[in-house]
């Protein structure tokens, strides 16, 4: 809060906060009147902030200090210690609660202010000269320099690049990332669901996850696919505010088939047309937002060379289940990662492909006359297409169907855009070495394999993901009305995508996070590093 220093930029204004350059309002005489009136309102905040800190922290430290020597006391008797030393753990909670108090001071000085804005569109440019302002949990307006702030708390951007939060669709909460063996998944999801403290534990597990996203700039994820109702469970928890996290699109278990991918972790087995509409019709009592089908294999469960997406749920289960997910009035997804599964999805009502494959005339004639959309997941692919087997321990027959899994999700992506179908972007979180934290990659992937403008890339990332989610109206772009869904980076993503790899702030429904820092795993950054792209 408080007077923003002369910048030729942007600023950002959050319930007060905002982007801004103050050269004209400094070198004008009501402008330094305003400059005065509201340093002084400022100051009088920041008094009143002191005393009730004061108070509080002589109430706490009173209660703490009795605790305190009690228990130092209990300590000297039972270890008969007599002299100084003991007498030192007194001050312990005090100074506990002098660091906090200072922790907690150390944000509330007055800031300057100094941005660029990517508004999300398709071919966007740097705004400069602007001001963006939010009341609360949306964007109130975008307006020139010069525009009165009084009643904004200002946020110095440091010449960073402000933008839209990125969207990521493609998620399973569930998973870290870890290259290392998880065991077996069915046994595991049964465990972390067989009693209240395990549940509680999932719960606790996913909502760090998530939190991991958001921190990494990703304020909207999708999930296709996750152990029972935590994902739904933790979409209300966070909207309700009782924990951190992105916005949830939550899809929780999925529906597949015996022997289907995922089948008996984080999706159901339907062994018959009218089980996969119950499987959907169960699934929506927790009220998702989508319904995830599992209609092809992948890579992992692959059983011949060059075929990773054999066909595993009829044409009839796939009819059955969109049918009902649509008169409930959710759309489908589906892991599809064959031609034949393209298809088939296509034919029976699936309105997203997760993945996708090699399509042909009448596979892009479908897409355009469903409406439907492919969500590309390029990162999930690269580990077992690109990396020494030494490395990803991949046999050489998964190896070679990452290869054709990659190269089908980049021809389908291809494919797609030429002709006008909509592409969005995924990262597969959960899979070996695809971290809650990288979605940046997947957008860079997209610029590099798929040959788009970076511009184009981060768009796909904010408000193409926003609309194939279909809250292209909440989130998505730096537009009055959305939601403050908001990352600084330090660097200009139109020119070097990589700069998403560090965000500076995040913001998610207007709430601010400064500097947020997320717990990487050194294995996955060094091999994904070594990646082209």
């Amino acid at each position: 809060r408080g007077r923003p220093e002369p910048c030729r930029a942007v600023p950002f204004i959050q319930r007060g906060r905002e982007i801004h350059t103050m050269d004209s309002e400094k070198n004008t005489a009501a402008g330094r009147k305003n400059l005065l009136r509201r340093h002084a309102k400022l100051t009088l905040r920041y008094v009143r902030t002191f005393v009730l800190w004061a108070a509080a922290g002589l109430v706490i430290g009173a209660l703490g200090g009795l605790i305190g020597t009690a228990f130092c006391y209990a300590i000297r008797e039972a270890t008969q210690l007599r002299g100084a030393y003991p007498w030192l753990l007194y001050f312990l909670p005090a100074g506990g609660l002098l660091i906090v108090w200072l922790y907690r001071l150390r944000g509330m000085h007055p800031t300057d202010t100094n941005g660029v804005l990517l508004d999300g569109s398709a071919d966007m440019q740097p705004q400069r000269g602007m001001v963006l302002r939010t009341d609360g949990e949306k964007i109130l307006d975008i307006v020139p320099e010069g525009t009165d702030l009084t009643g904004f708390e200002i946020v110095d951007l440091k010449g960073g690049y402000l933008m839209p939060g990125l969207i990521n669709l493609h998620v399973h909460l569930p998973a870290s990332g870890s290259p290392k063996k998880q065991g077996n998944p069915r046994k595991l999801v049964k465990f972390m669901t067989s009693m209240a403290l395990t549940r509680r534990i999932a719960l606790a597990m996913c909502e760090g996850y998530a939190k991991t996203q958001l921190l990494s700039g990703v304020t909207t994820i999708r999930t296709v696919g996750g152990i029972a109702d935590i994902d739904t469970r933790l979409r209300g928890r966070i909207a309700a505010g009782k924990c951190d996290g992105p916005r949830i699109l939550a899809a929780d278990m999925a529906v597949s088939v015996p022997g289907g991918h995922m089948a008996g972790s984080l999706a159901y087995e339907a062994t018959s047309a009218a089980q996969a509409a119950e499987d959907v019709r169960k699934i929506a009592q927790g009220k998702p937002d989508l319904i995830k089908l599992m209609i092809t294999g992948g890579v992992l469960d692959a059983k011949k060379k060059g075929e990773p997406g054999e066909l595993k749920m009829p044409p009839e289960y796939v009819r059955a289940a969109c049918g009902e997910a649509h008169r409930l009035g959710l759309p489908v997804a589906a892991h599809v990662e064959s031609t034949e599964g393209v298809r088939v999805a296509l034919e029976n009502g699936v309105d997203t492909i997760e993945h996708g494959a090699k399509p042909d005339e009448e596979i892009l004639r479908l897409f355009r006359e469903r409406g439907a959309a492919q969500v590309a997941t390029l990162s999930a692919a690269v580990p077992y297409a690109r990396f020494d087997r030494s490395v990803s321990k991949a046999t050489e027959m998964e190896q070679y169907n990452g290869e054709v899994v990659l190269e089908g999700i980049i021809e389908c992506a291809k494919a797609c855009l030429a002709a006008g179908i909509p592409v969005g972007l995924g990262t597969d979180t959960g899979c070996p070495y695809i971290t809650h934290y990288d979605m940046w990659r997947e957008v860079r992937y997209f610029h590099t394999f798929c040959g788009v403008s970076n511009a184009f890339a981060l768009h796909t990332a904010t408000l193409g993901n926003a609309k194939i989610a279909g809250i292209d109206g909440i989130t998505g772009s730096l537009t009055p009305g959305k939601s403050a869904d908001l990352i600084v980076t330090a660097g200009n993503p139109l020119e070097d995508l990589e700069t998403l790899r560090h965000v500076s702030m995040v913001t998610m429904r207007g709430k601010l996070f400064r500097d947020p820092k997320v717990r990487k795993m050194p294995d996955c950054e060094r091999e994904l590093d070594k990646v082209s792209g």
